[in-house]
């Protein structure tokens, strides 16, 4: 247990986040996440994996289903819990960024939305399954960079379940049945470990 432990930590150390995966809620992403996988992210800055991309990017990587970043962003003061949704495109403060979306994801145009024109300097995001873009559905303002947390580099299907249940026996049981939990969860840590380390191996010997 001491070694798989020590292997989540160092994964959590390599990627610069703590915990160094999400457990998905909803099925927002899918097809490329569904509800109840396991994502391991990174820190947005974090080497060898890049700055953050947009769909929008010439360049842009291919990331769980979709072209762009999918990251992990939270807005402050709304209490709920954080977003994992891709990068659309990158905007500029008082731009009116509706000009450069796709009209199938807008609710309306710039001077009925409360999010446009872009406050300040950031990010539109958006579920790949869902219908709008976030700053159109009333879900997040446009995102800065601060807001962001992590990015993701894959997804484990369904191991996701192992944190949702996690949080809910934490909710409804408390102390005790959650550190019984945990011993199962401090496993899976060190599983999903193992498996980062090996694909960065494989990549470097490339």
């Amino acid at each position: 247990m001491v070694a798989v432990l020590l292997i989540a930590v160092l994964v959590g150390a390599l990627v610069g986040t703590w915990p160094p995966f999400v457990a998905v809620e909803s099925g927002s992403m899918a097809p490329g996440v569904e509800r109840g996988d396991l994502v391991v992210v990174t820190a947005p800055d974090r080497a060898p994996w890049g700055d953050l991309s947009t769909a929008a990017d010439s360049d842009a990587p291919t990331r769980l289903g979709g072209t762009g970043d999918v990251v992990v962003y939270t807005v402050p003061g709304a209490g709920g819990r954080p977003v994992f949704h891709r990068l659309a495109f990158r905007v500029e403060a008082g731009e009116d960024w509706t000009k450069r979306a796709d009209p199938a994801l807008l609710a309306a145009d710039c001077a009925e939305l409360s999010t446009c024109p872009a406050p300040y300097d950031g990010y539109v995001t958006h579920g790949d399954a869902n219908g709008l873009y976030d700053q159109s559905a009333g879900i997040a303002p446009v995102v800065p960079e601060e807001w962001i947390v992590g990015k993701a580099l894959f997804a484990v299907p369904n191991l996701g379940w192992i944190r949702v249940g996690i949080d809910a026996t934490a909710a409804r049981y408390g102390g005790v049945a959650t550190g019984v939990v945990l011993v199962g969860f401090a496993g899976l840590a060190g599983g999903v470990g193992t498996l980062l380390l090996g694909r960065i191996r494989r990549k470097r010997r490339r």
